[in-house]
């Protein structure tokens, strides 16, 4: 689309805000929430953990305060996972993670073969 002996051609301008204005980019927090903290290892193992024993109905959901139903097929899947993550992480981990992966994997087999009855 030209104009007379010119050329209408219009380009686009990309501007880069990153790191200008952070407060507006920053996930707002909600009123009395407290700080997370960071995530680690320990925290996911820990968070597998509870998932399997709300599927096992032992634990309730913190948010709602009901105790989950017993669904062994999400807590056998949750423990396989758990069990994967042992495979792939041998050799990588501190003393103090792999005591704690080696702890939780035995727990959550005996709980999950003791719902299982």
């Amino acid at each position: 689309m030209s104009g007379e002996g010119g050329s209408d051609e219009r380009g686009f301008v990309v501007v880069d805000k990153r790191g200008r204005d952070e407060e507006s980019t920053a996930p707002a927090r909600e009123p009395g929430a407290r700080e997370l903290p960071k995530p680690d290892f320990a925290a996911l193992l820990i968070s597998l953990g509870h998932s399997v024993l709300y599927h096992l109905g032992l634990v309730a959901d913190p948010q709602s305060g009901q105790r989950g139903e017993r669904n062994l097929a999400l807590a056998r899947e949750t423990i396989d996972l758990v069990e994967m993550l042992e495979d792939k992480t041998r050799g990588n981990l501190t003393p103090d993670e792999e005591h704690l992966l080696k702890d939780l994997l035995y727990d959550l087999r005996m709980r999950y073969v003791e719902a299982a009855r």
